[in-house]
Formats: structure tokens, sequence, C-alpha cells
């Protein structure tokens, strides 16, 4: 354990986070999606696991220390709700607001169809499975820069 910082931030996960560049995507998917497939295809080739989570919870610890791209417009993005692109189911709804907490400003989720996200998910950095069962918890996070102060 160390202080300061969520005990929800495991090694692997921390490593995952640091190893990223700008630009990188981090796939933050629910308990449904095809993780462990998806994750090999990715640059890491890592799976990582935050069982028994709400994705909310996840998502804010993951956003805690990774900072979300300002150099792209659509930097945080959603798997869509299959046959209604513009619903938010609840889970979405939560993170949304994880999202613009994190940004400092509200930070719309760009819509990725299935099978697109799928494949987006497979060109990230790494995939990071939530315990959350709740459909259509996929999201896609762009890492920005951490500026020298």
């Amino acid at each position: 354990m160390l202080k300061g910082l969520d005990p929800l931030l495991t090694p692997d996960l921390l490593w995952v986070l640091a190893a990223m560049g700008h630009g990188d995507d981090l796939a933050l998917v629910d308990a449904n999606f095809p993780a462990e497939t998806v994750a090999r295809r990715t640059t890491s080739g890592r799976l990582v696991r935050m069982p028994g989570l709400t994705m909310a919870c996840a998502a804010e610890a993951v956003l805690s220390l990774l900072p979300i791209d300002t150099f792209v417009d659509d930097p945080v993005r959603r798997m869509e709700v299959v046959g209604d692109a513009v619903t938010l189911p609840p889970i979405q709804q939560e993170v949304q607001q994880v999202i613009d907490r994190a940004a400092g400003r509200a930070l719309p989720l760009a819509g990725i169809e299935r099978y697109a996200f799928y494949e987006a998910a497979s060109r990230a950095f790494a995939v990071v499975q939530v315990g959350d069962m709740r459909p259509y918890g996929c999201f896609l996070i762009r890492k920005g820069v951490v500026l020298a102060e």
C-alpha cells in the first residue's frame, strides 16, 4: 500500500497507465466484454482486472492518474446500444459524470458501433475489465499529456 494512491490502482494497472504514451487508448470494459480475446491483440497484450467494482468507481480511480487527451475531438468513446445509437444507459450516464469531473468540463462521450468498438479496443494499449455486469459499459479513453509545472 502506498500513501496517497487509491488502493484500487493495482501494480498491473499502474504499470499500464504509466507505460501508455500520449494518444494511446485504454479500453475500460464491463464484465460481459470479450476482454481476454481482445486484450491479446492490444499493444501490451495485457488484460488488467478490477473485479467487484462498478464502472464509475473504476473510471474514477483510473482518471485520478490518467490525463484525458485534449488534442482530439473525441478522447472518450463509448459502445453504442445496438439499434439505438443515441441512448445512454445508466452505466454510461454514470461514467459521463466521472469524465466531466475529471475533464473539468462537459466532455460528451462519442459513440462507436459495437463491432467497430471491438476493433478499436484491439488497437488500444491495454484492456481493463471491471466487474460491473451491466451491458454497454465499454469505453475507450485516450491518454493526454502530463505537462511540467
